[in-house]
């Protein structure tokens, strides 16, 4: 059965490209297993620990112990707070990822880690993105603050480098959970993540949000230093980080932006500290401080910089209202280092409160867009000049006209465009139009209508599009075709026939004739598997089976547990069992 989640056609389109599929029937019993050690320990270390939003949201998300979720029925829960889920395919690039969360859906990646990662894993899967992060936005505070960030996180800017760095950390996390990958093709992985973190220079706005984001909506804890509770997805999810991060070998700070910003993490290991929070509303009135920093609030040159060294699809708006979006190729500057003239370098179009203008689409400037930006000559402002004022320039339609920027810019040609919104002037187009500074021509009469964007000054710049629908398409992955039911594994039979036994809810000789030749393949073929055992032991306590069998599994998995790859993850299973009290229980 092929669950969905939240609709195609509520997902903003140019989103869609992203958007998943669950197969549900591809998930194996060992998969369930995991899920299902990972859930009770967290029901178990967290109903004292997390804060009190996140034990009552997991029961409001529709998240079972039992079993791995229908994204579908998670969907259908969220649905009563505003929010919504959609299937992803693992990482995402982080625009995408916050634009999600700015619509008010839940991202979720539907793998879920192999039994070697059952603690912690650094790709995103979906007990992470479940149990971590649906649960608590059941509190409205928190989810206005996971919705804001969205919405700010989604204009942060990023550097080429940076961007190769994602692409990077993808890799790494692909190959990590990648059941055949070698431990030379992880050290590979490793290492080109390494590299490529070494090339970047400078920290970015996308390496500040990532940072901010990192520390409170991933690892954050809420409260007082000397009594705080966890709130962030990655402790939440992750079975081993969630006791640690509350004892003494993590150092608990308080809150702030500039430290958050401050302190680099490593997706591959427990963070050595933590920052507490007083309140959710601390949160959101940080991120909206932080945000008067970034291009899209404070506009300017530095804006446009930060647009060129993204090397990337971004958006400039100037202060007439008209919006570019494209790749900025270069700009020219005046001895105060204030930008002159912008050029684009491929599909470029131009848009007016976030629609793209008719005739100014990427069909239209199929090879870049360039344009001045300043005051005319005499500290005119173009932008808001009227009729009247026009006509005294010398700007009508049909007429051979000239405008002299203060930068020393000249556009020289036959005006055939006008257009105004919102009492602003926008645009002009001029045929048989040539642009020069100096003795350097910008725009050749040849080269056919110059589209002169109108604006002395740029109020804002972000990444991606204007009109994104417009700009990038509705673009979608294509549906996995259906495959055969591929044949159960040995070790994944006898993990379902556990699995069978256990939802009976009753004991029978049957039973204890399956489970017992269960524990005679494992013992003979299989003699480190360690979850299966601790299943079986469950199934024993939990119908008070007291015979040798019970103390040679519980026997079994305690030598184990003498290896330090499983010494906590069999000691936190067996002590959720009742070993103790089996005698007074039965």
């Amino acid at each position: 059965m092929n669950q969905q989640s939240k609709s195609r056609k509520q997902i903003p389109a140019h989103l869609r490209q992203f958007v998943s599929e669950q197969h549900y029937e591809e998930y194996t019993p060992i998969d369930h297993a995991v899920w299902r050690y990972v859930m009770r320990q967290n029901h178990h270390a967290l109903k004292d620990t997390a804060h009190p939003a996140y034990v009552e949201g997991l029961r409001a998300s529709g998240i079972d112990t039992e079993a791995i979720p229908n994204v579908s029925d998670m969907n259908e829960h969220l649905s009563k707070i505003g929010w919504g889920a959609a299937i992803v395919d693992g990482l995402i690039p982080g625009v995408a990822f916050y634009d999600f969360q700015a619509h008010g859906i839940l991202p979720i990646a539907v793998a879920i880690r192999k039994v070697e990662n059952i603690e912690y894993t650094p790709a995103p899967d979906i007990i992470h993105e479940s149990v971590g992060h649906a649960p608590i936005l059941f509190d409205s505070k928190y989810a206005s603050y996971v919705k804001r960030f969205g919405e700010i996180g989604s204009k942060a800017f990023a550097t080429k480098a940076k961007h190769e760095v994602f692409e990077a950390v993808r890799n790494l996390s692909i190959v990590m959970e990648d059941r055949h990958s070698t431990p030379q093709q992880i050290e590979e992985a490793k290492r080109l993540l390494s590299e490529r973190k070494r090339a970047v220079k400078g920290m970015s706005e996308a390496d500040q949000i990532s940072r901010i984001f990192w520390w409170t909506v991933e690892y954050g804890l809420i409260g007082t230093l000397e009594n705080p509770q966890i709130y962030g997805a990655g402790l939440l999810s992750s079975v081993g980080e969630s006791k640690h991060c509350l004892s003494d070998k993590v150092v608990k700070l308080p809150f702030s932006i500039e430290s958050c910003i401050q302190t680099s993490y490593d997706v591959t290991t427990m963070q050595p500290q933590l920052f507490v929070c007083e309140s959710f509303d601390q949160l959101t009135e940080a991120i909206e401080e932080f945000a008067n920093s970034m291009a899209f609030r404070k506009g300017g040159t530095e804006s446009l910089d930060k647009a060129l060294l993204s090397g990337s699809t971004s958006t400039f708006v100037l202060n007439s209202g008209l919006q570019i979006t494209g790749t900025i190729e270069k700009m020219l500057k005046d001895s105060d280092g204030e930008a002159i003239y912008v050029k684009t370098i491929g599909p470029t179009t131009l848009a007016i409160n976030n629609k793209e203008l008719p005739g100014h689409s990427k069909t239209t400037h199929y090879s870049g867009f360039g344009t001045p930006i300043g005051l005319l000559e005499g500290d005119i402002s173009l932008e808001e000049c009227t009729e009247e004022d026009l006509q005294t320039l010398g700007i009508e339609k049909g007429r051979k006209s000239t405008l002299a920027f203060k930068s020393g810019i000249q556009v020289t040609g036959r005006v055939s465009t006008i257009i105004r919104n919102n009492n602003k002037l926008n645009l002009i187009s001029f045929d048989s139009c040539k642009v020069t500074l100096g003795d350097q021509v910008l725009f050749e009469e040849k080269w056919g209508t110059f589209d002169m964007a109108v604006g002395s000054a740029v109020t804002s710049a972000f990444p991606g599009a204007a009109d994104a629908e417009a700009f990038f398409g509705v673009e979608e992955i294509p549906k996995k075709a259906s495959t055969e039911p591929r044949l159960l594994t040995e070790i994944e039979i006898l993990y379902q026939t556990i699995r069978e036994i256990r939802e009976k809810e009753s004991l029978d000789e049957n039973s204890m004739v399956t489970v017992q030749n269960v524990l005679q393949v494992l013992r003979s073929t299989y003699p480190k598997e360690w979850l299966l055992r601790l299943e079986i032991l469950e199934w024993f306590c939990d119908h008070c089976v007291q015979t040798l069998e019970t103390e040679q599994v519980h026997q079994e998995l305690l030598h184990l547990s003498k290896t330090k790859e499983l010494q906590r993850l069999i000691k936190n299973g067996i002590s959720l069992l009742p070993l103790q009290k089996e005698s007074q229980r039965c």
